[in-house]
């Protein structure tokens, strides 16, 4: 009897990591981390799990090397700035909108401390507190603050946007809403959220995020002239 099974079309040019990982980050934009498999990969890229396998150790090691690439063009495409604090401001922005492209970024980058993708972020940031005039012991400290409020802030961003889209969401209706229930709390127990819940209706993610960062900068201006 003669073969029936039908087989998938193999790819005629030659598997390469950088197309492994580019493909993966499509996969991981539109199924998630929860889509990221060799199987899925495989079918993605027309070929068998083994030829991946020989590029890439195990899923962890590909999703850190998806991380890694996106954070590289990243800072490739943060501009440095004309003063410390504008490139403090160009890499948190493009991280922030690197993150809301590609919500399982923040989840990658956080099981993956100390590596290299992280490490990308720390050095821009860290050459720019260096340049804002910080003092040397004082560096560490300063760099690390700035990296971990720009990894939680964006990640939870993100992971927010990912939630309100599952759930059909609209976001100025449900700002609305928990802008009414906020302004409906115990006066006594609650004063401070009552008294923001106005402009919680009205404020801006991304004009928060970057005022954020601005209030660390100021603080490290802060060392810069007591030390």
């Amino acid at each position: 009897m003669p073969n029936t099974v039908a087989y998938p079309p193999r790819r005629a040019d030659a598997l390469t990591r950088d197309t492994i990982i580019d493909a993966a980050i499509a996969l991981l934009d539109t199924a998630g981390e929860g889509g990221l498999t060799f199987r899925a990969l495989a079918a993605r890229l027309a070929t068998g799990a083994g030829a991946i396998y020989w590029h890439v150790a195990d899923k962890d090691d590909l999703f850190t090397a998806a991380s890694d690439a996106i954070v590289a063009r990243a800072m490739q495409a943060a501009p440095f700035g004309a003063t410390p604090q504008a490139g403090i401001r160009a890499v948190a922005l493009t991280m922030f909108e690197a993150m809301d492209a590609h919500p399982w970024l923040g989840s990658a980058l956080s099981r993956a401390p100390g590596q290299l993708p992280t490490v990308r972020i720390l050095e821009r940031l860290g050459q720019q507190v260096d340049a804002l005039g910080v003092p040397q012991h004082r560096q560490w400290l300063a760099a690390c603050t700035l990296l971990n409020y720009l990894l939680g802030v964006s990640g939870q961003n993100a992971a927010n946007a990912v939630i309100a889209r599952e759930k059909g969401l609209e976001r100025a209706h449900f700002l609305d809403s928990m802008a009414g229930a906020w302004s409906r709390l115990d006066a006594q127990a609650f004063p401070f959220a009552r008294k923001v819940a106005g402009q919680l209706r009205a404020h801006d993610d991304q004009e928060d995020f970057l005022a954020g960062i601005d209030l660390i900068v100021h603080g490290m201006q802060a060392l810069h002239a007591d030390r």
